[in-house]
């Protein structure tokens, strides 16, 4: 896997503020998000991503290949938001009660008239619901039933620091995709082992550590820069969702995806 790694503050410079009219919130307390999914968020999140400006932008996020001109996109919202969770760094931090993941921002699918896809990454900010990000692909929606087929009922959520997609329940962490397999075996892992690890690989790196005083981000380790013509990384900025980050730092996220600079 080829991974990109930059920090969230250099990339809301580049593509909040010019994808969707957003004020990049990278410095400020992020708005909390809900603990649950209800029928009204996830029709705010639709409505959010069905908007005209979201729809003007989408066709120039699907045609800054060349691939289809901006004209000839036509985006249309396909299905309903689905909820994204991330690793909680309470969990990792060993608080009482903590789950395995929290819920960082709703997503809706969005494709183009030659198929192309786009998640759209919807969050509640202070000005209400808002696309806070457009990202290549179909990770969330595509994981989401993985997860549904594998352990009814569980949780999905991706690990941003390796890029694994997991499924959590019954004490139980099951693995979705190979870099979840590498970590974890075809088997899975018990929730207790699952945690050992991740003390281990980010418990030094939490918000307020040494480490992450030192500008380096909670949770994250450095990588060489990308080669040329590589994917780069995509930021939920706006909702301060930003895996083991602490409020208003800038996190490193290791995606498969295009920023989406339109």
């Amino acid at each position: 896997m080829t991974a990109t790694v930059r920090t969230a503050a250099a990339v809301l410079a580049a593509t909040a503020g010019l994808a969707l009219g957003l004020t990049p919130q990278a410095s400020a307390t992020p708005v909390p998000q809900p603990r649950s999914v209800t029928a009204e968020t996830r029709a705010e999140a639709g409505r959010a991503a069905a908007a005209p400006d979201t729809l003007a932008t989408l066709s120039r996020f699907f045609a800054r290949e060349g691939k289809v001109t901006v004209a000839a996109a036509q985006p249309r919202i396909q299905g309903e938001a689905v909820p994204v969770h991330y690793l909680s760094p309470d969990f990792v931090a060993g608080r009482p009660g903590a789950s395995v993941a929290r819920l960082e921002f709703l997503a809706t699918k969005a494709v183009s008239s030659d198929g192309q896809q786009a998640s759209l990454w919807t969050a509640r900010t202070g000005a209400g619901w808002q696309v806070v990000n457009i990202a290549t692909g179909d990770d969330e929606f595509r994981y989401a039933q993985l997860g549904a087929a594998k352990l009814p009922g569980g949780t999905v959520f991706r690990e941003p620091q390796t890029d694994a997609w997991y499924v959590a329940g019954d004490s139980r962490v099951l693995p979705l995709d190979e870099d979840a397999v590498r970590a974890v075996g075809d088997g899975g892992t018990t929730l207790a082992a699952y945690r050992t690890r991740v003390v281990k690989a980010y418990g030094d790196k939490l918000p307020g550590s040494a480490y992450a005083k030192a500008g380096k981000a909670g949770g994250f380790d450095t990588a060489a820069p990308a080669a040329a013509g590589a994917d780069v990384p995509v930021v939920a900025g706006a909702a301060g969702a930003l895996a083991l980050g602490a409020a208003g730092s800038a996190a490193l996220l290791r995606r498969r995806r295009r920023a989406a600079q339109v």
